[in-house]
């Protein structure tokens, strides 16, 4: 028998931006439940948590961590977050197993630019809430101005449970007005003394008693009739009252903290226990399929696996939860994935770097399995029979790119392979071998999350690698008509070669005319697979050229849009007009017309007014109203047009469409000016034409490489 049915577990995920005191909540949770006998710190580098060598080296959390405590009859799953935007995947993909998010707010700096970010994940989950203003014992700490933010940000739904009766130094008194009591803490922390509310808070604290029950209440018709008339609601009407709210995304309740000096998180416990959802009170998860999943213990067996890592001399862990079922050791399930059946040989409990082998997990839990062959991250593994796939968690798109290759030749392969295993623990981490670029690219978050990935492969993978800038995927067109004829004569004894190709070409546009100067045989239209059309048109009259050599000079055409004449990238948007030629009874053959082909399309593309096309990405950049100035300085710095400036909450969020090319180190440099106050996405927007400066640097350039390249 499992020790914890399906009620009595809680998954909790703590929430926050970088140095809101996630980590050391945890630890405080741990040891006031007696997991652990003595506190470790960020400091010192020894929390349960943090235990990777780089969290440590960093002195910040990079990774997710599953811990788990125990508190007064409920088993409480903790997963502790990374604050960085760097890592936003490891957020999210916590977020999609917990059934309660803790979103800690730092009483210094109030709600942060990465407390919004994450929110907008909540928000997508509809994850019940909790907020805790953390570090009321700094002597900067401002409650009253961090309530008001998160009132301004997050909506009237935050609601008061706790207030501080001081802040600072002298921090170690909290008024919870959800039960009308003031608990009064040692310096040490720990237990506190629960004592009456004194007189001169009674008012403020009465007053918002009354502002929660009435949120409670206005959230349930039974409780609003009930609170009518008594004017009051006992304690057990407002935890269900709570509950349910908290279930609906109808409220969020705030509590106290000051994790550093363990105040306040025995009560953050009571509450979760308490008051905050197990999996089963969560509406069930539909499958793909729409299929209802239920969580049930005795239903059919399903889980879902929402995160994996790399062991040494261990292989690969697979964190999951149990969304039906009883898993027990020995257990056959389906991969519903890839139909692979794979064997859960081994069960484990997690506190972050150990493991405590178990038999079997409930409904509703939370654990991990190691060397699932065949299964990686958002694969759903179940009963045979039932084919349940539960939707997959939706990755962040990345931010930065970077060209990786290794220091010494030869160890191609071995990267490879290093990158690959990055995959499979990061799915927010895209490697593409670009054919285009000839560079192997990895494409991340920001520079943080590119720092972490170089780190694995030489640490873990043992390999020296360089990075570099990227280059970019310019495209090449023309802006006028051009014509030009080539002809391909080789004689070298026996069958030579021969052919002539007249020619035309014109920028494409959407609905543009047909020639009315030629006679058009025949039209084909070609999507090309970097973007645009290409336009190829039959005008030959009186057989010219036989029709069974165009498609050798459509071959020709097709080979040098491959390859621009300006750069060497690729060509779009051409309409080409083959009017004219001649042939030979015996020597012309195809590869004649196709060099033919290409020959008069590089002629003609030079005469045609061509111009470089540059990716230009819609960048938004979220930050604190005060920099706002500073942030779009720098874009226009990198030849960024900005579009505008929106308001979100009190966030400036700058707008701007700005050239690939210059986006290199701006992860970094917005970093830098803002204090990593500042957070940045980008996508692809649109083609733009280059500057006549850059195009002319760029053609030299290319000109230069391929001299010294044929030299």
């Amino acid at each position: 028998m499992p020790e914890f049915d399906t009620s009595h577990v809680k998954n909790i995920v703590l929430l926050g931006h970088a140095g809101s005191g996630k980590t050391t909540l945890a630890e405080c949770m741990l040891f006031e439940a007696g997991i652990i006998s003595r506190r470790g710190s960020i400091a010192e580098r020894n929390t349960t948590g943090d235990y990777h060598e780089l969290e440590q080296e960093r002195g910040n959390s990079i990774f997710s961590k599953l811990l788990h405590t125990k508190w007064r009859g409920y088993k409480i799953n903790i997963i502790d977050t990374p604050g960085y935007d760097d890592f936003v995947g490891e957020v999210i993909s916590a977020l999609r197993v917990a059934d309660t998010g803790v979103m800690l707010l730092n009483a210094v700096m109030g709600v942060e630019v990465g407390t919004d970010i994450i929110w907008d994940y909540t928000e997508r989950f509809k994850t019940p809430m909790i907020f805790a203003v953390n570090k009321l014992d700094d002597d900067n700490a401002d409650f009253e101005k961090t309530v008001r933010e998160a009132k301004a940000h997050f909506g009237s739904k935050v609601v008061v449970v706790q207030y501080p009766r001081q802040s600072g130094a002298g921090f170690h008194e909290i008024v919870d007005v959800l039960r009308m009591t003031l608990y009064k803490f040692t310096d040490g922390g720990g237990k506190p003394e629960k004592m009456p509310i004194p007189e001169e808070e009674k008012a403020k604290a009465e007053e918002l008693h009354k502002e929660l029950i009435e949120a409670i209440a206005s959230n349930d018709e039974t409780l609003m009739e009930k609170y009518f008339d008594k004017g009051e609601l006992d304690e057990d009407e407002m935890k269900n009252g709570l509950k349910k709210a908290m279930i609906n995304h109808d409220l969020f309740p705030l509590f106290c903290l000051s994790a550093e000096r363990n105040m306040g998180s025995g009560r953050l416990m009571g509450f979760i226990d308490n008051v905050c959802p197990s999996a089963n009170e969560m509406p069930p998860q539909k499958s793909r399929s729409g299929e209802t999943v239920t969580c049930d213990a005795s239903g059919p067996a399903c889980i879902f696996i929402y995160k994996t890592t790399s062991e040494p001399h261990v292989g690969e862990l697979s964190y999951f939860k149990v969304y039906s079922g009883t898993i027990k050791s020995g257990m056959e399930l389906e991969n519903e994935s890839t139909g692979v059946t794979e064997k859960i040989s081994q069960l484990f409990m997690v506190e972050g770097n150990k493991r405590t082998a178990t038999n079997e997990l409930v409904a509703g839990d939370i654990g991990a399995t190691l060397k699932l062959k065949n299964t990686h991250t958002n694969n759903t593994l179940h009963t045979k029979g039932k084919n349940y796939e539960l939707p997959s968690i939706e990755f962040p798109s990345p931010n930065m790119t970077v060209a990786i290759e290794p220091l010494k030749k030869g160890e191609e392969e071995k990267l490879s392979q290093a990158l690959h295993q990055l995959r499979e623990e990061d799915p927010t981490l895209i490697v593409e071998i670009s054919s285009e670029l000839k560079q192997t690219l990895i494409h991340c978050q920001g520079d943080m999350h590119l720092a972490v990935a170089k780190w694995k492969i030489e640490h873990s993978h043992k390999q020296e690698i360089k990075f570099e800038k990227p280059r970019i995927a310019y495209r090449e067109t023309i802006r006028k008509m051009a014509d030009a004829s080539y002809r391909h004569k080789k004689q070298s004894g026996g069958a030579g070669q021969f052919g002539e190709v007249y020619m035309r070409i014109e920028p494409w546009y959407e609905g543009m005319p047909e020639p009315n100067d030629l006679t058009v045989r025949g039209r084909d239209l070609h999507d090309l697979e970097w973007g645009g059309k290409l336009v190829f048109y039959n005008c030959i009259v009186g057989g010219a050229i036989d029709a069974r050599f165009l498609p050798s000079i459509l071959k020709g055409v097709m080979e040098k849009m491959h390859n621009g004449p300006l750069t060497g990238s690729y060509a779009r948007d051409i309409r080409v007009c083959v009017y004219d030629g001649k042939m030979h009874p015996v020597d012309s053959n195809d590869i004649s017309f196709k060099i033919a082909g290409l020959q008069a399309f590089r002629q003609a593309f030079q005469q045609a007014d061509p111009q470089i096309l540059e990716p230009i990405y819609h960048v938004e950049v979220l930050c604190p109203d005060d920099l706002t100035g500073a942030v779009m300085g720098d874009l226009q710095s990198r030849r960024a047009i900005v579009e505008g400036i929106d308001s979100e909450s009190h966030f400036q969020k700058v707008i701007a469409k700005v050239p690939l090319a210059e986006m290199d180190g701006y992860s970094s440099s917005l970093r830098s000016i803002t204090q990593g106050r500042a957070k940045f996405n980008m996508h692809f927007q649109a083609y733009e034409a280059v500057p006549f400066e850059l195009q002319r640097k760029l053609v030299d350039e290319y000109a230069k490489h391929a001299k010294e390249e044929y030299a």
